[in-house]
């Protein structure tokens, strides 16, 4: 008996696709199960702190605004000049500064009388010479001859006046004797003259007419300079009221004792340094700016390096470029420009001299800020009384204890001013602090981060664990 076929190729495929399925769903169970699931609401962290606001005030005890030297003061609006920082140096005036002494004639220094830091006065001694020249000894002989024949002459006129009245002798006599006596009269005049240049004084140019010649001249400080009329105006004479009778400072010597000179020499250098110059050095790029202030008169602002401004009168002075150079240096490449200075000085004795300290000495370094651009109703404030934050620049308003943050615009900024426009983020009368604006604003970051407890932070910012 035959036995029925049974069909089993359908039931096996369909078992193993179902123990595939199977297999699929246990290894892939955490991803269906996340699809069939609620999405769950998210839980912020426990420790997470809360979004904070902007802090834009900051407080400051009485001691911290002490330790950060805090200072503040009302803005105002005012007119500020953009200028350009030129370096220069202190320098003597020609004419004013220094005074060559030179020998009058061949000689021999026989003394010195005054030596470097000394002060003379006008007619003071300087140095003894003994006269070596042929010359002046011959002219003293023809002034002492012309002088004895002047009197011979007058001596003679005195006994003929009588006679010519008489009749006995002509009047061209006298006449004639006249025109001798001037003749002799017009040589002496020149004589005088000539040692008078040689520098002997009236006193010893009688003696010579007497028969007493001069073996040996001193030479004397000349008188003080003075400056024009114009110029004395403004600046006021060369020397100080208090130190007029003190003309010059012996500056340096030439010669020793025993020198033989020759006439014209230079003997030494007196030197007065009241009236001195500013000497910028500009480049040719910078010439139309220096012709612009000179011509309009602008003025200068000066910084002198290492003036003791703490031990000397305030210093009150106009400064103007009076002159501009027409030539350039070949190794600098640069041309100066000067400007005058009236210096200031002060004195002092000792062992029976009086000596002379000028505040301002040549040589010394200065900072020329020219204007070149000018700002109207501006607000200017000190350098250190702005802080930036990338594009953003602030200045902090004071209120008691309080110091409010407030954004500004810079117009212009330079190594000591920076200039705010006003367009109304800070109003004229308002205390802005004139320092310290970075420590300010770093403390204010500091108190605006959240400082975790048990940190101090110090008034200018820093931060370290609390005692």
């Amino acid at each position: 008996m035959t036995q029925p076929r049974v069909r089993v190729g359908p039931w096996i495929f369909a078992l193993f696709i179902v123990a595939g399925m199977m297999a699929g769903a246990v290894r892939y169970r955490g991803q269906l199960l996340a699809l069939f699931q609620p999405a769950a609401a998210p839980q912020l962290a426990k420790n997470a702190p809360a979004p904070q606001q902007e802090v834009k005030v900051l407080q400051l005890s009485a001691q911290a605004r002490q330790n950060l030297e805090l200072i503040s003061h009302p803005v105002k609006l005012q007119t500020y000049w953009r200028s350009i920082l030129i370096p220069g140096e202190i320098v003597d005036r020609p004419g004013f500064s220094d005074r060559g002494v030179t020998a009058p004639a061949v000689g021999v220094v026989t003394q010195v009388h005054a030596f470097p830091g000394d002060t003379v006065r006008s007619g003071d001694r300087l140095f003894t010479f003994r006269l070596a020249s042929e010359y002046i000894q011959n002219t003293q002989l023809e002034l002492f001859k012309a002088s004895r024949e002047t009197e011979l002459i007058r001596e003679q006129q005195q006994r003929l006046t009588k006679v010519a009245e008489g009749g006995a002798i002509p009047q061209a006599r006298l006449i004639d004797l006249d025109q001798q006596l001037r003749r002799q009269q017009a040589a002496m005049q020149g004589y005088r003259q000539d040692l008078l240049t040689r520098g002997l004084n009236p006193a010893q140019i009688a003696e010579v007419t007497e028969g007493r010649f001069v073996a040996s001249v001193d030479i004397v400080a000349p008188p003080a300079l003075r400056l024009t009329a114009t110029v004395e105006a403004k600046n006021g004479d060369l020397v100080d009221e208090g130190e007029k009778s003190l003309a010059y400072e012996v500056q340096d010597l030439k010669v020793d004792l025993g020198t033989q000179v020759q006439a014209g020499q230079l003997l030494g250098v007196l030197a007065n340094h009241h009236s001195l110059y500013l000497c910028g050095h500009a480049f040719k790029r910078e010439a139309p700016a220096l012709e612009k202030a000179a011509q309009q008169a602008w003025p200068i602002e000066v910084e002198f390096a290492e003036d003791d401004t703490q031990h000397w009168p305030p210093f009150h002075q106009k400064f103007e470029i009076r002159h501009l150079a027409n030539s350039v240096d070949s190794a600098s490449r640069t041309f100066s420009f000067f400007i005058p200075l009236t210096n200031q000085s002060r004195s002092y004795q000792k062992e029976g001299q009086t000596f002379i300290v000028w505040r301002y000495r040549p040589g010394q370094r200065v900072r020329l800020q020219i204007p070149v651009e000018e700002f109207k109703n501006v607000i200017v404030l000190p350098a250190l009384a702005v802080v930036r934050e990338g594009p953003e620049a602030y200045v902090f308003r004071q209120n008691g204890d309080l110091f409010d943050r407030r954004p500004v615009r810079i117009l212009h900024e330079d190594r000591l001013h920076i200039v705010l426009a006003n367009d109304g983020s800070v109003s004229p009368g308002w205390f802005l602090a004139q320092s310290g604006a970075a420590s300010l604003n770093r403390v204010l970051k500091a108190q605006a981060s959240g400082v975790p407890a048990g940190i101090h932070v110090h008034a200018d910012g820093t931060t370290h664990a609390a005692h």
